[in-house]
């Protein structure tokens, strides 16, 4: 694939760092495209806004969260699962903007992963305080296709752990334009954010916002 995909070439320090067999960072990757990703990002979610699912147990999640492509995840008391519409409207989800999958298959490339095309995009949204428990995505129906995180706004601290919930975490700095990918061996680590710290980013304003990438089915 060309680099120099975007026009502009990923800087320097956006080669892969291993966080584990399978897993690696690539600090800024998405950097020079962030203003156009998050242009692409309020797109959608005029079409699609923000909300706070429920968890089975009826748990109101911190995270609000949209979705675009395909397929979109949703969790209410019939349980975790990605569908093709959107609740909120009864219409399909959102398309999937192009640069969104450019950035993503490249990513993927660049860990190690090529030929990946995502079909979900899921589009969470950390407001200071908001956090992900640690947790395995196991909703996707085959996984050997990897996963491809791009954050925007705010830093948080990603915490990447094992494959039991028991297992020492590491934990990650991610900040604006970074990229984790994850697969293979991989792929069904424990992983989350801790609660994200007030601040206010240029771009975003005082959110973080994460792009994650995935085949649903």
């Amino acid at each position: 694939m060309n680099l120099d995909l975007f026009g502009d070439p990923p800087p320097a320090d956006a080669s892969p760092h291993p966080l584990s067999p399978g897993a690696f960072s690539l600090e800024g990757l998405a950097l020079a495209q962030a203003p156009r990703l998050w242009a692409e990002i309020q797109n959608i979610t005029c079409i699609s806004p923000w909300r706070h699912l429920h968890t089975p147990g009826g748990l109101k999640m911190s995270v609000a969260m949209s979705n675009c492509g395909p397929w979109g995840w949703v969790s209410d008391a019939s349980g975790y699962r990605y569908q093709r519409t959107d609740p909120l409207t009864g219409a399909a989800w959102p398309a999937m903007p192009g640069i969104f999958t450019e950035l993503a298959t490249l990513a993927a490339e660049r860990a190690g992963y090529p030929g990946f095309v995502p079909d979900a995009c899921l589009i969470n949204h950390y407001t200071p305080g908001a956090r992900m428990s640690l947790h395995q995505d196991k909703n996707e129906l085959d996984y050997r296709a990897p996963i491809v995180s791009v954050s925007l706004g705010l830093p948080a601290v990603f915490e990447w752990g094992g494959l039991q919930r028991s297992d020492p975490v590491q934990r990650v700095r991610l900040h604006h334009g970074d990229v984790v990918v994850w697969g293979g061996p991989a792929r069904l680590r424990f992983h989350g954010v801790q609660a994200v710290e007030p601040g206010h980013h240029p771009l975003t304003g005082a959110c973080r916002i994460n792009l994650t990438f995935r085949t649903a089915a």
